[in-house]
């Protein structure tokens, strides 16, 4: 877009009554150069600044209006491209399922965006606390793997989150925290990037900052973050994207910063209060 021309004028002055012919008319220079003409009237400094920042303020809401999405998922007649435009540091792609099962998100496209909305939130969901408990695990493992994937999986994830390993997390054998505390695990996926796409299958790698422990005046074991790359093998089946494998990377991480780390109080507040997303591409 560009911004609007302001129309010009011209002055036009009239040089007095033709002579009659065969008449001799001398023309003395005028003093004033307009000949006598109304002068164009000159514009204040400060009325010019208004002028131009007026311009752009409207150039501005031009392009934000111009720019603006309708949020209408419904709405047939607005085009739709299979690669939208880009950004390192902005959403794009449209919304990734209207449907949920178990409370995660199923139902993606079957193309790249498709398969990137899959792999965050089925990052989200095997980060969460439903992954302590053992029927919760069991019906993820279903719900987002491949059956040869969940079959395989199954016995040495419920070895992993063994009663040992839920005791050193302060849980107790089903996966509960003690009364008054507040257990925290949880996957908040950054970005992500297709590292290989075929019509049935696809490698994603979701990079992500993870929170867990328990916030309670008495943990020995208090909620931290780490940053990772969590990398999903998915295969297109049954209708949905599904994992076959996948492997994990610690970082990139970025500088630590100065921030005052939280009390146990403020981190279970928060983990109450502040819901979760559905994730798309």
């Amino acid at each position: 877009m560009s911004p609007g021309d302001e129309q010009g004028y011209r002055d036009y002055q009239g040089y007095g009554d033709h002579p009659e012919p065969g008449q001799t008319r001398t023309r003395l220079p005028d003093p004033d150069p307009y000949g006598g003409a109304p002068r164009r009237p000159q514009r204040s400094p400060s009325r010019s600044l208004i002028t131009v920042v007026g311009v752009v303020v409207l150039l501005i809401a031009a392009i934000a209006f111009a720019n603006r999405g309708d949020g209408d998922t419904n709405d047939e007649t607005s085009p739709k491209t299979d690669q939208p435009v880009t950004s390192a540091t902005s959403a794009t792609g449209t919304r990734p399922v209207e449907t949920k099962s178990a409370g995660v998100p199923t139902g993606f496209a079957h193309d790249e965006q498709g398969a990137q909305s899959a792999a965050s939130n089925y990052a989200v969901a095997l980060g969460s606390t439903g992954m302590f408990n053992k029927d919760s695990r069991h019906r993820l493992l279903d719900l987002l793997y491949t059956q040869e994937a969940a079959a395989r999986l199954q016995g040495p994830m419920d070895q992993a989150y063994s009663a040992g390993f839920l005791a050193k997390m302060g849980l107790d054998a089903a996966g509960n925290p003690p009364k008054g505390s507040t257990f925290v695990s949880r996957v908040i996926p950054i970005g992500t990037t297709v590292r290989e796409y075929k019509a049935d299958s696809a490698k994603v790698a979701v990079w992500y900052v993870g929170l867990i422990g328990m916030a309670s005046s008495t943990s020995t074991d208090p909620v931290t973050s780490s940053w990772k790359t969590w990398t999903f093998d998915l295969r297109w089946s049954d209708g949905d994207w599904k994992i076959s494998s996948e492997t994990q990377q610690d970082g990139p991480a970025p500088v630590p910063g100065d921030d005052r780390a939280a009390t146990s109080d403020e981190i279970s507040k928060a983990i109450e209060e502040y819901g979760g997303f559905t994730y798309a591409r």
